[in-house]
């Protein structure tokens, strides 16, 4: 029995998109097709294969220290940023504002993948799933400029709704409309008290 089951679910990219300098300008440029390799996508500020980490994992290390970049990509759900959307009172929100490398439409709950878990593209192209990702303001600021009174919003209703962080397993070619397979790890869900 393999480690990693395919399951019947696929996602559909919609969007894609890269950062160029998060400390600049928080939005991504939205394009149709981008060269993933083992470092991230070209031209993402967040992309190589180490970081400095940061306020997510102080428990474990100063603010700084360098570690593996598994947060290389942030993919989000077509159907969740809908719900966000509609909680903010909008009709959308742009993926753009969140700093979004994929936007993919067709898996249920996927801001609750298990880590761990893959997606595979048609090239062959595989990506892995870190964990949720949490949602923080810097987007509202970012939603706030194009509809005003709307962003503070963002980071309540985005809980358990901001998709995930990912990085790279196996190099390959991204495009719009591609279809990406979801592997599963084949193990119960942790018990711990």
């Amino acid at each position: 029995m393999p480690a990693l089951k395919p399951t019947g679910y696929y996602g559909t990219i919609t969007w894609l998109g890269v950062v160029a300098d998060s400390t600049v300008d928080l939005r991504a440029k939205p394009i149709n097709e981008v060269h993933a390799g083992f470092a991230g996508f070209e031209g993402e500020w967040h992309s190589g294969l180490t970081r400095p980490s940061c306020a997510r994992s102080v428990a474990l290390y100063p603010k700084g220290t360098e570690i593996r970049n598994v947060r290389q990509l942030s993919i989000l759900s077509a159907e969740e940023l809908a719900l966000i959307a509609a909680e903010m009172g909008l009709a959308t929100v742009d993926p753009a504002h969140l700093g979004t490398s994929m936007v993919i439409e067709g898996i249920p709950d996927f801001s609750h993948v298990p880590p761990s878990s893959r997606l595979q593209g048609p090239s062959g192209v595989t990506i892995t799933v870190d964990m949720e990702n949490r949602p923080c303001t810097y987007p509202g600021e970012q939603i706030e400029k194009d509809a005003p009174g709307h962003g503070r919003a963002f980071k309540g209703v985005a809980k358990g709704r901001r998709g995930v962080t990912a990085w790279i397993e196996r190099e390959g070619r991204l495009v719009i409309g591609d279809k990406l397979r979801l592997f599963v790890p084949d193990q119960p869900a942790w018990r711990g008290d």
